[in-house]
Protein backbone atom coordinates (compact mmCIF):
# COMPACT_ATOMS: atom_id res chain seq x y z
CA UNK A 1 0.00 0.00 0.00
CA UNK A 2 1.30 3.47 -0.71
CA UNK A 3 -0.42 6.70 0.59
CA UNK A 4 -1.32 9.33 -2.01
CA UNK A 5 -1.79 12.73 -0.01
CA UNK A 6 -3.62 16.58 -0.47
CA UNK A 7 -3.80 19.79 0.94
CA UNK A 8 -6.91 21.70 0.20
CA UNK A 9 -8.04 25.09 0.90
CA UNK A 10 -11.38 24.48 1.20
CA UNK A 11 -13.30 21.81 3.11
CA UNK A 12 -15.67 21.25 0.15
CA UNK A 13 -12.69 20.49 -2.03
CA UNK A 14 -11.60 17.86 0.20
CA UNK A 15 -15.02 16.55 0.72
CA UNK A 16 -15.35 16.24 -2.95
CA UNK A 17 -11.78 14.35 -3.13
CA UNK A 18 -12.90 11.80 -0.60
CA UNK A 19 -16.22 11.05 -2.05
CA UNK A 20 -14.64 10.73 -5.28
CA UNK A 21 -12.29 8.49 -3.79
CA UNK A 22 -14.78 6.55 -2.17
CA UNK A 23 -17.09 6.14 -5.77
CA UNK A 24 -13.60 4.67 -7.13
CA UNK A 25 -13.72 1.63 -4.66
CA UNK A 26 -11.40 3.37 -2.53
CA UNK A 27 -12.01 1.48 1.26
CA UNK A 28 -13.60 4.47 3.48
CA UNK A 29 -11.35 2.73 6.18
CA UNK A 30 -8.46 3.51 3.79
CA UNK A 31 -9.09 7.26 3.84
CA UNK A 32 -8.28 10.49 6.06
CA UNK A 33 -9.68 13.75 5.96
CA UNK A 34 -8.20 16.48 8.76
CA UNK A 35 -9.70 19.93 8.30
CA UNK A 36 -9.68 23.23 10.33
CA UNK A 37 -12.54 24.49 11.96
CA UNK A 38 -13.17 27.80 13.63
CA UNK A 39 -14.11 26.95 17.83
CA UNK A 40 -15.99 23.96 19.07
CA UNK A 41 -18.60 23.65 16.24
CA UNK A 42 -21.40 20.38 15.93
CA UNK A 43 -20.27 17.94 13.76
CA UNK A 44 -22.99 16.37 12.27
CA UNK A 45 -24.22 13.23 13.85
CA UNK A 46 -21.28 14.00 16.39
CA UNK A 47 -23.00 16.96 18.75
CA UNK A 48 -20.38 18.93 20.69
CA UNK A 49 -17.08 17.00 20.86
CA UNK A 50 -14.72 19.35 21.24
CA UNK A 51 -15.03 19.89 25.19
CA UNK A 52 -12.34 19.73 27.45
CA UNK A 53 -8.84 18.33 26.82
CA UNK A 54 -9.37 19.98 23.22
CA UNK A 55 -6.02 21.76 24.26
CA UNK A 56 -4.12 19.03 25.38
CA UNK A 57 -3.61 17.32 22.32
CA UNK A 58 -6.38 13.97 23.11
CA UNK A 59 -7.83 12.63 20.03
CA UNK A 60 -11.80 13.77 20.76
CA UNK A 61 -15.02 12.24 19.12
CA UNK A 62 -15.36 9.51 16.73
CA UNK A 63 -12.79 9.50 14.46
CA UNK A 64 -13.11 6.41 12.13
CA UNK A 65 -15.57 6.21 9.04
CA UNK A 66 -18.69 4.06 9.07
CA UNK A 67 -20.67 1.91 7.35
CA UNK A 68 -22.28 5.01 5.46
CA UNK A 69 -18.86 6.52 4.40
CA UNK A 70 -15.81 8.19 5.80
CA UNK A 71 -17.92 11.62 6.42
CA UNK A 72 -20.58 9.85 8.63
CA UNK A 73 -17.20 9.78 10.86
CA UNK A 74 -16.62 12.86 11.27
CA UNK A 75 -15.84 14.18 15.18
CA UNK A 76 -13.26 16.48 16.70
CA UNK A 77 -10.25 16.22 17.70
CA UNK A 78 -7.21 18.79 18.45
CA UNK A 79 -3.86 18.97 17.32
CA UNK A 80 -1.03 20.92 18.96
CA UNK A 81 -0.06 23.76 17.33
CA UNK A 82 -3.74 23.85 15.05
CA UNK A 83 -6.24 23.50 17.77
CA UNK A 84 -9.41 22.09 17.19
CA UNK A 85 -9.95 19.99 14.13
CA UNK A 86 -12.83 17.70 12.19
CA UNK A 87 -11.16 14.44 11.50
CA UNK A 88 -12.26 11.15 10.49
CA UNK A 89 -9.95 8.03 9.46
CA UNK A 90 -6.65 6.54 10.26
CA UNK A 91 -4.59 9.08 9.94
CA UNK A 92 -6.35 10.90 12.54
CA UNK A 93 -6.31 7.94 14.63
CA UNK A 94 -2.57 8.00 14.29
CA UNK A 95 -2.39 11.19 15.64
CA UNK A 96 -4.23 10.99 18.40
CA UNK A 97 -2.33 8.15 19.53
CA UNK A 98 1.02 9.91 19.03
CA UNK A 99 -0.55 13.04 21.04
CA UNK A 100 -1.11 10.69 23.64
CA UNK A 101 1.65 8.43 23.39
CA UNK A 102 4.98 9.68 24.90
CA UNK A 103 7.27 11.11 22.13
CA UNK A 104 11.19 10.76 22.82
CA UNK A 105 13.94 10.89 21.18
CA UNK A 106 12.91 13.94 19.20
CA UNK A 107 10.78 11.94 16.89
CA UNK A 108 7.79 13.62 15.82
CA UNK A 109 4.64 13.22 16.96
CA UNK A 110 0.83 14.49 16.15
CA UNK A 111 0.09 15.07 12.77
CA UNK A 112 3.79 15.64 11.47
CA UNK A 113 4.43 11.97 13.12
CA UNK A 114 1.01 10.45 11.58
CA UNK A 115 2.25 11.40 8.28
CA UNK A 116 5.77 10.46 8.32
CA UNK A 117 4.66 6.88 9.80
CA UNK A 118 2.05 6.58 6.60
CA UNK A 119 5.17 7.45 3.92
CA UNK A 120 4.82 11.16 3.30
CA UNK A 121 7.98 12.53 3.67
CA UNK A 122 8.81 14.50 6.21
CA UNK A 123 9.54 17.74 4.55
CA UNK A 124 5.89 17.41 2.80
CA UNK A 125 4.77 16.14 6.53
CA UNK A 126 5.67 19.88 7.67
CA UNK A 127 3.41 21.64 4.87
CA UNK A 128 0.36 19.64 5.74
CA UNK A 129 0.18 20.58 8.77
CA UNK A 130 0.79 23.75 8.22
CA UNK A 131 -1.84 24.24 5.97
CA UNK A 132 -4.32 22.61 8.37
CA UNK A 133 -2.95 25.38 10.52
CA UNK A 134 -3.56 27.89 7.94
CA UNK A 135 -7.31 26.85 7.72
CA UNK A 136 -7.01 23.95 5.16
CA UNK A 137 -7.93 20.72 4.77
CA UNK A 138 -5.73 17.59 4.27
CA UNK A 139 -6.94 14.49 2.75
CA UNK A 140 -4.63 11.09 2.88
CA UNK A 141 -5.63 7.64 1.14
CA UNK A 142 -3.74 3.98 1.58
CA UNK A 143 -4.04 2.67 -2.21
CA UNK A 144 -2.29 -0.55 -4.00
CA UNK A 145 0.46 0.43 -6.01
CA UNK A 146 -1.43 -0.50 -9.26
CA UNK A 147 -4.09 2.42 -8.48
CA UNK A 148 -1.86 5.14 -6.97
CA UNK A 149 -1.80 7.19 -10.47
CA UNK A 150 -5.74 6.95 -10.01
CA UNK A 151 -6.15 7.91 -6.78
CA UNK A 152 -3.64 10.85 -7.84
CA UNK A 153 -6.06 12.26 -10.90
CA UNK A 154 -8.79 12.10 -8.08
CA UNK A 155 -6.80 14.65 -5.50
CA UNK A 156 -5.78 16.86 -8.24
CA UNK A 157 -9.56 17.21 -9.56
CA UNK A 158 -10.60 19.16 -6.52
CA UNK A 159 -7.99 22.04 -6.80
CA UNK A 160 -5.55 20.12 -4.72
CA UNK A 161 -2.29 22.75 -3.81
CA UNK A 162 0.56 22.82 -5.46
CA UNK A 163 2.85 21.70 -2.92
CA UNK A 164 6.44 22.91 -3.78
CA UNK A 165 4.27 26.38 -4.63
CA UNK A 166 2.62 26.14 -0.95
CA UNK A 167 6.08 25.71 0.97
CA UNK A 168 7.95 28.61 -1.47
CA UNK A 169 4.84 30.91 -0.05
CA UNK A 170 5.64 29.96 3.30
CA UNK A 171 9.16 30.27 3.03
CA UNK A 172 9.10 33.65 1.83
CA UNK A 173 7.13 34.30 4.96
CA UNK A 174 10.02 33.35 7.31
CA UNK A 175 8.27 29.98 8.00
CA UNK A 176 10.76 26.84 8.21
CA UNK A 177 8.36 24.08 9.45
CA UNK A 178 5.10 23.35 11.48
CA UNK A 179 5.75 23.94 15.30
CA UNK A 180 3.58 22.29 17.15
CA UNK A 181 4.52 24.37 20.68
CA UNK A 182 3.32 27.52 18.40
CA UNK A 183 -0.12 29.08 19.30
CA UNK A 184 -2.87 28.27 16.93
CA UNK A 185 -4.05 30.57 14.43
CA UNK A 186 -6.38 33.64 15.55
CA UNK A 187 -9.77 33.45 13.23
CA UNK A 188 -8.63 36.70 11.67
CA UNK A 189 -5.14 35.33 10.49
CA UNK A 190 -7.11 32.04 8.89
CA UNK A 191 -9.46 34.30 7.00
CA UNK A 192 -6.54 36.28 5.56
CA UNK A 193 -4.55 33.70 5.15
CA UNK A 194 -7.62 31.66 2.80
CA UNK A 195 -8.54 34.98 1.41
CA UNK A 196 -4.46 34.91 0.33
CA UNK A 197 -4.50 31.50 -1.23
CA UNK A 198 -7.77 31.29 -2.57
CA UNK A 199 -7.16 34.14 -4.69
CA UNK A 200 -5.20 31.13 -6.98
CA UNK A 201 -7.09 27.95 -5.86
CA UNK A 202 -4.00 26.24 -7.51
CA UNK A 203 -1.51 27.22 -4.97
Amino acid sequence: MQTVTGLYDSYEDARSTVKALEDAGVPSDDISIVYYKDGKEEVEGQGNNAAEGAGTGAGIGAVAGGAGGLLTGLGMMAIPGVGPVVAAGWLAATAAGAVAGAVVGGAAGGIVGAMIESGVPERDAHVYAEGIRRGGAVVAAKVESDKVATAETILNRSRRVDLNTRRDAYVAEGWTRFDDAADPYTADQIAADRGRYRTDPRI
